[in-house]
């Protein structure tokens, strides 16, 4: 074995002990063992929404600043609002059972404008999702340790993003079931926190009764009715954060356990009712307990402080209180890893992103897709600070486009559906009302904390959105230039030249790989034939069926792509053999089309000693930096594998109009 193979097949081993080894895309239980039962899906996915009870109500009561005696208030809102937010993404999950959440919804209902819109503020949106929820992870955690050694926030949290990368890579459920404990350990202590601070607090009820009654009188003479109801409001819309995260769950259906639609109804349902009952009650504690603001202690912090520390190792539970929350924020940035990478491949298959981030990898994950989130998410850590105050603002905004898209195009469809479904009155009622708070959050949000950073949540989300208008122009230019060769080579009248041959192993043979059925393989095909006539008498057609985002949804999917595989391959061989050539055909199912077309060829070059692999490349008549990004160079890929092993690879280049 050469030093070269030695550093491959160590680097092989490296890769696997790392991210795991492949999938096996026979087997028929596959879905299943892959896929989330609720009470994972409610782990996994319900985390992100249940974490931000630990930034979403802080900041919701910050902004109340003397005013707290509305914090009760305030709760109950919470509470109704994140009910309200569920229901109408339980619809969602109902009619768009395929996953996807508010990117298919605002495409399906609201065209394809909005769908781009919806979709690149949840890209930002995942991206913050695990920015926020590792940086709120060290500030819980950090509120333990001495301020000395708080500049090291932002380190800690880019490790903890690598380590997130890397369980990702390996696979969602592996990644849910490590942190599992984690989330476990949040719910039981703070369902301690918080039924202790309420249970031992009965005698206040009465004073914070009188306490709300006095804030009332005193702020109705002294600012008026008017006043009040925009400090209640600016205070509601500014905790915006704790309805981030809800829409996890219709987004990420592709990995739950069928039947899906009542798995994700259910997981739904499990975090609807942990985040109210959690962030409804924080509320109540904080006015029962007389909670305010310390620096450099979360608000939970000093809740759980006030509550434990006269109990016996007070200090300790208050640690591991404070460090399950810490914890499940770290647990809570999976909703970014899951579902952002499932809408980048959603929204590369519809052009809008290079296509490269459809594909999966040999462990069926969209790593491309994971590791762009944790690059960003790696950024914006660098570029905020890790300040909470800060991240929670941008996240806000980008949640609540998306939630407002989603609403409208919710009632859209549900007006729609009036003369169908006699219950559509009720079900638009919802979504309306979701609407109306969704848009007043997000109006809200931006006029506030424009300046605070909400300008440059705006900026980046236009900037992705101009991104996606520029690929998908390139891309729709392309498929015009594909379809102008498939109307000129597809029908093109081929006369028979008598019976073809039989095929002569040992006889000089063209193998060329193919996708489906299209002018670009034809093309390539009489590009071999002209170039090389009369050098080749059998033709071998070989072609993978590549698994990706948007096939691997089910086996029925699967089969469906293998049968229109193999339909494309005899259209193929039948071809060749009208054109007096012997042919056949090979095909495999895979992730990875440069490893399996390699082993492919491999195989037929044994069989065939006297064989040349010919494909076929996209040129275009002036090479840009993006044509790479866009169009994976598969064909050079294969060439320099084939051809370090001994195998002749020729590249035919195909030229269509841009």
């Amino acid at each position: 074995m050469t030093g070269r193979e030695n550093n491959a097949s160590l680097a092989m081993k490296l890769a696997r002990t790392l991210f795991g080894a492949p999938k096996h895309l026979k087997d028929p239980h596959l879905f299943h063992k892959m896929s989330l039962i609720p009470i994972l899906a409610w782990v996994g996915l319900g985390a992100d929404g249940l974490s931000s009870s630990a930034y979403g109500p802080e900041e919701a009561f910050r902004a109340l600043g003397q005013h707290t005696y509305l914090a009760v208030f305030l709760g109950l809102a919470t509470a109704l609002t994140v009910f309200i937010i569920s229901y109408a993404y339980s619809r969602i999950i109902e009619h768009f059972p395929h996953g996807g959440g508010g990117y298919i919804v605002a495409t399906h209902m609201l065209g394809d404008k909005a769908g781009v819109v919806s979709g690149s503020a949840l890209l930002v949106d995942y991206v913050m999702t695990i920015t926020i929820s590792i940086a709120s992870c060290c500030d819980a955690v950090f509120s333990y340790i001495p301020k000395g050694y708080h500049h090291f926030k932002v380190p800690v949290a880019c490790a903890l993003t690598v380590l997130l990368i890397v369980l990702n890579i390996r696979g969602v459920k592996e990644s849910i079931s490590v942190l599992a404990p984690i989330f476990m350990t949040f719910v039981a202590s703070h369902l301690v926190m918080l039924t202790y601070g309420v249970l031992t607090h009965t005698e206040k009820c009465g004073p914070l009764v009188c306490d709300v009654r006095a804030g009332f009188t005193n702020d109705l003479s002294s600012i008026g009715i008017f006043g009040i109801l925009l400090i209640f409001v600016r205070a509601y819309s500014l905790g915006g954060g704790t309805y981030t995260g809800i829409e996890a769950v219709s987004n990420g259906l592709q990995i739950m356990r069928e039947p899906r639609v009542q798995t994700g109804k259910r997981t739904m349902l499990y975090m609807a009712t942990s985040l109210a009952f959690t962030a409804g009650l924080l509320f109540l504690c904080y006015s029962l307990a007389g909670v305010r603001p310390v620096e450099g202690k979360t608000l939970n912090a000093v809740l759980a402080d006030s509550l434990f520390g006269s109990w016996p190792m007070g200090n300790w539970i208050s640690f591991i209180t404070i460090f399950s929350e810490g914890a499940l924020l770290l647990v809570a940035a999976q909703a970014g890893f899951v579902d952002g990478p499932r809408v980048m491949a959603n929204m590369a298959i519809d052009s809008w992103f290079p296509h490269r981030f459809a594909a999966l990898s040999v462990r069926l994950t969209m790593r491309n897709g994971i590791l762009l989130m944790g690059i960003a998410a790696i950024a914006l850590l660098f570029y905020t600070g890790g300040s909470v105050s800060a991240l929670v603002v941008m996240y806000s905004i980008n949640v609540f486009i998306t939630f407002s898209l989603s609403q409208l195009g919710m009632s859209k469809f549900f007006i729609g559906k009036r003369r169908d479904d006699p219950r559509w009155l009720r079900h638009l009622a919802v979504h309306l009302v979701g609407l109306v708070l969704c848009v007043t959050i997000l109006v809200i949000t931006v006029l506030e904390k424009f300046t605070e950073g909400g300008w440059m949540t705006l900026v980046i989300t236009s900037v992705v959105i101009f991104l996606c208008y520029l690929i998908r122009g390139h891309y729709t230019r392309v498929r015009q230039g594909f379809a102008d060769l498939d109307n000129t080579l597809l029908d093109v009248p081929i006369s028979e030249h008598g019976e073809p041959p039989a095929i002569d192993r040992h006889a000089p043979t063209a193998i060329q790989l193919v996708s489906g059925y299209n002018g670009f393989g034809v093309h390539t095909l009489f590009s071999i034939l002209t170039t090389f006539p009369k050098t080749y008498r059998n033709i071998v057609f070989v072609a993978v069926a590549v698994i990706d985002s948007g096939s691997f949804k089910g086996a029925e999917e699967i089969e469906a792509l293998e049968a229109s595989i193999q339909a494309g391959l005899e259209k193929y061989v039948a071809l060749a053999k009208k054109l007096g050539f012997a042919a056949e055909y090979r095909m495999a199912l895979a992730t990875d089309v440069v490893e399996k077309v390699v082993e492919i060829c491999k195989e037929v070059g044994e069989e065939f000693p006297r064989s040349t692999v010919f494909t076929g490349q996209l040129t275009f008549r002036l090479e840009k930096f993006y044509h790479r990004l866009l169009h994976n160079e598969t064909a050079f890929a294969i060439q320099r594998r084939l051809q370090w092993d001994g195998l002749t690879t020729v590249i035919m280049p195909i030229r269509v109009r841009t």
